[in-house]
């Protein structure tokens, strides 16, 4: 192996810097104690709109699930092949270290696209050298299938954390559903993204393979005041009502996890819905705009619910106009509301998708629907529930792809993924 480059020790800048610059400007010990250090010394955003910055990688809870909403997504479920808990560990903590140096703006390992020497495989794959980090999160989660026989770890399995019953109407391909593992790459670059599923699927080898994954762009919910709502593929605004980073009273009894809840390890950590939802785009492109704001319960072009005039106006759901309520009863707005819903509510973090055509030159496109939330079984099932019997929007989708997955709380500097769990 030849010898690596000396890092450029006067090199200092801001988060837009190269990765490998950026590495020169802090050092590997800075780097690898916590990405935490980082983010303090060089790496605020710098650009107008923020999407160059680093978000921190360790804390009390993982990133990604109230970062303020990314543009891309890269999606990832394994399976572990391995039944040797310790090599599972071990992949845990080399994606920890991983991941602590991508979402600081680095390359997944000290110069690792090209100082390995001209006879061995980089190990960093080499699509990301000179972008800046892109305020790229790494969440992970666990399956149900991860808790048999295989590590041990049955008896910590939390309750909710069980797979989705099937729901009407619901048209499930096998191939896209499940997993031992999810990790979930958010970024504002869809290259950034990529490449940190591609180098943590690569190391991966031997020990998991990829189950199934999914490229999403253009989110369709907002996870903080300071973003706008935006619109999904059948062109209306989509999680107006999201719970916010800003509400961290309701974030608390809705979206983390707490040690009472059940399994003390998942405390302050948060359950991943995932739901790939095809649109059905050409016959919703026939429909007249009369049918698609009675479907969904909002005017288009404002967002504001049905016999109102602002997108933020509280959802009315008891006027009524000479053809019934203002709201349709069979609206999706109203379904999942939370004032007909008992007052539940979750953490939205979708994003589009088109993934090409079906063969019979329909669009195969949709939304990738990814929750967060303290308890499935208590919120997202009666949810997609009441959806699911009497949404009219249930003409123009179909429920194709299903996961769920238990977060663990965010990794502590020097510590790893799910560290609580396996040494609890």
């Amino acid at each position: 192996m030849t010898e690596r480059p000396t890092p450029d020790p006067g090199m200092q800048g801001t988060s837009g810097i190269s990765r490998r610059r950026l590495f020169g400007a802090v050092g590997a010990g800075a780097v690898l104690a916590g990405a935490g250090a980082v983010v303090g010394r060089v790496t605020a955003p710098d650009s107008e709109n923020g999407t160059d910055g680093v978000v921190a990688f360790h804390g009390e809870h993982q990133a990604g699930i109230v970062t303020p909403a990314q543009d891309r997504m890269h999606f990832v479920t394994f399976d572990v092949t391995t039944r040797d808990r310790d090599k599972l560990i071990a992949l845990l903590k080399t994606w920890t270290a991983m991941a602590a140096r991508m979402t600081a703006g680095l390359e997944a390992t000290e110069d690792g696209a090209t100082g390995d020497g001209a006879y061995h495989p980089p190990s960093d794959t080499g699509e990301a050298l000179d972008l800046d980090a892109s305020q790229l999160t790494l969440t992970i989660g666990f399956g149900p299938t991860l808790f048999d026989d295989r590590f041990g770890l049955a008896d910590l399995k939390p309750a909710a954390l069980q797979d989705l019953p099937h729901f009407p109407a619901d048209n499930l391909d096998p191939a896209r559903c499940g997993g031992d593992i999810a990790i979930q790459a958010c970024a504002n670059d869809p290259q950034v993204a990529v490449h940190a599923i591609r180098n943590l699927a690569r190391v991966a080898f031997g020990t998991a393979s990829v189950r199934w994954s999914q490229l999403g762009f253009g989110r369709t919910s907002s996870t903080s005041t300071a973003q706008v709502t935006p619109r999904n593929l059948f062109g209306f605004k989509d999680g107006t009502n999201n719970l916010k980073a800003e509400d961290p009273a309701a974030l608390a009894e809705s979206v983390w996890v707490d040690g009472a809840d059940d399994q003390a390890w998942l405390a302050g950590g948060s359950y991943l819905v995932a739901r790939r939802i095809r649109m059905l785009i050409e016959q919703w492109d026939r429909a007249i705009l009369r049918e698609q704001e009675a479907v969904i319960g909002r005017d288009k072009r404002e967002g504001a619910p049905l016999g109102l005039a602002n997108e933020f106006d509280e959802l009315d759901l008891e006027s009524k106009g000479p053809d019934g309520p203002l709201v349709p009863e069979t609206s999706h707005v109203r379904l999942a509301s939370a004032q007909n819903l008992g007052g539940i509510r979750i953490l939205r973090r979708g994003y589009n998708f088109t993934d090409g055509s079906d063969g019979f030159g329909h669009l195969d496109a949709g939304l990738f629907f990814i929750a967060f939330c303290r308890d499935p079984q208590k919120q997202f099932v009666p949810m997609q529930l009441a959806l699911a019997r009497a949404d009219a929007l249930n003409e123009y989708i179909q429920h194709v792809g299903s996961a769920v997955f238990a977060c663990p709380p965010g990794p502590a500097e020097g510590g790893y993924w799910g560290q609580q769990l396996f040494e609890a």
